[in-house]
């Protein structure tokens, strides 16, 4: 998973090449040092600026999307008699992943359920919702989780 350094340093890169990009006109004649004019063959010249000015929008979608991170992020709160409260939230801008909430809350409950020896657990309350603001919406979930003891 790429560090904010190395998003940050990707981005400076891209910043780079966009802001050293120009093109010059194609010469057909070359005045040499010694004061001679040469000929020169016609050569196919490319500008640099599309091409730099297409991985400059493609760095900055990146840093935006980071196809690497992870969709959500989970927080837990631990109460007594084995009680976990969990708060999933969705980056706020993806590409897919938006239906996972549930998924992913009965992961991490089995997965803290295996871990602690219990036997099952039970969903003590569970909801999905959208926080709108000026920068777009985000997708949450919480939900209380309580880890039982083996039968037996």
């Amino acid at each position: 998973m790429p560090s904010r350094h190395h998003r940050l340093f990707v981005l400076a890169i891209a910043l780079a090449l966009l802001a050293g990009c120009s093109s010059s006109p194609n010469s057909d004649t070359y005045v040499s040092p010694g004061g001679y004019t040469e000929k020169l063959v016609n050569a196919t010249m490319y500008p640099l600026d599309k091409p730099v000015y297409w991985m400059a929008w493609t760095a900055m979608a990146y840093l935006v999307l980071d196809p690497y991170s992870p969709n959500w992020e989970i927080q837990e709160a631990r109460f007594p008699e084995n009680t976990i409260h969990f708060q999933l939230s969705m980056k706020r801008y993806y590409a897919g992943g938006a239906g996972e909430a549930r998924q992913i809350f009965h992961r991490r409950a089995k997965e803290l359920m295996r871990a602690g020896g219990f036997g099952s657990y039970e969903v003590v309350e569970y909801s999905e919702s959208m926080d709108s603001s000026v920068i777009g919406s985000q997708r949450t979930a919480e939900g209380v989780i309580r880890l039982l003891r083996k039968s037996g």
